[in-house]
């Protein structure tokens, strides 16, 4: 799941008018997709001089420039639902004094984020650590490119938050669910149900680690009953800025105001 910055940026501006339609509709479709649950969901405390790190993969990384590791910097957040929820943060808590940080890439599987986490997560010390990850971790099996499994998932999810709770025992995490939207361009009937274990293994570890859960999937599967899947992802798994937008959106409703 690489997807080249330039890219990025052309699909960012692209999108920007269906954005703004869509808007309108974001808070609705948030809230009945989390609404269920909603009122003993997990929440993250954002205490001052805080620190946020958004993890994953290209669905995070969204074209950021990866050679600027300024906090709270436009180009190093990227384009998508990570700078959208760093803006409104910023805006929502300007006496916090936030450092918030990107450092997904484009195409990671979880072992992937292992093999860099002492220098992209663990020195940076995040009070509060976002992970979307899992859409690759199943995708890359289909070209056959990877042999990894829903266990392998699993396991390699668990045990790197294993390790960031014991370098990090009192940061606050929030686990990102992995989603893909069917009929739309890379995502067909094949996926079907196997990646749906994938989704499944996230909440359950979200669940182990006392962690804030967004419901990707049932975002976007609300969100296709006011427009269709292209209109909020133009292939099935990264985000339209329409997309983006709902991510933000669902990533802010488990900030406790």
């Amino acid at each position: 799941m690489e997807q080249q910055p330039n890219s990025n940026r052309r699909n960012f501006i692209r999108n920007v008018s269906l954005g703004s339609l869509a808007a309108l509709s974001l808070p609705n479709i948030v809230a009945a997709a989390t609404g269920e649950k909603k009122a003993h969901a997990k929440k993250v405390t954002l205490k001052k001089d805080a620190v946020i790190l958004f993890q994953g993969d290209s669905i995070t990384d969204a074209g950021r420039k990866r050679d600027n590791s300024e906090a709270n910097n436009p180009g190093a957040l990227g384009n998508g639902y990570a700078y959208l929820a760093a803006a409104s943060l910023l805006k929502e808590f300007p006496d916090k004094n936030l450092k918030i940080y990107n450092k997904g890439i484009s195409g990671n599987k979880v072992y992937q984020l292992a093999e860099r986490w002492d220098a992209d997560c663990l020195q940076l010390k995040p009070d509060v650590l976002s992970i979307l990850i899992g859409v690759n971790d199943f995708w890359h099996t289909l070209s056959g490119n990877y042999k990894g499994t829903v266990k392998t998932y699993r396991d390699d999810f668990t045990a790197l938050l294993e390790r960031t709770k014991q370098q990090l025992p009192d940061v606050q995490l929030i686990i990102g669910e992995p989603f893909a939207v069917n009929g739309v361009s890379a995502v067909n009937d094949k996926w079907f149900p196997a990646f749906d274990e994938y989704r499944v293994a996230a909440r359950e570890i979200a669940t182990k680690f006392e962690a804030a859960f967004i419901p990707c999937q049932a975002i976007y599967d609300k969100a296709e009953k006011s427009a269709p899947g292209s209109y909020w992802t133009g292939d099935g798994v990264h985000p339209a800025i329409a997309g983006a937008s709902l991510m933000a959106a669902s990533w802010m409703d488990v900030v406790k105001k």
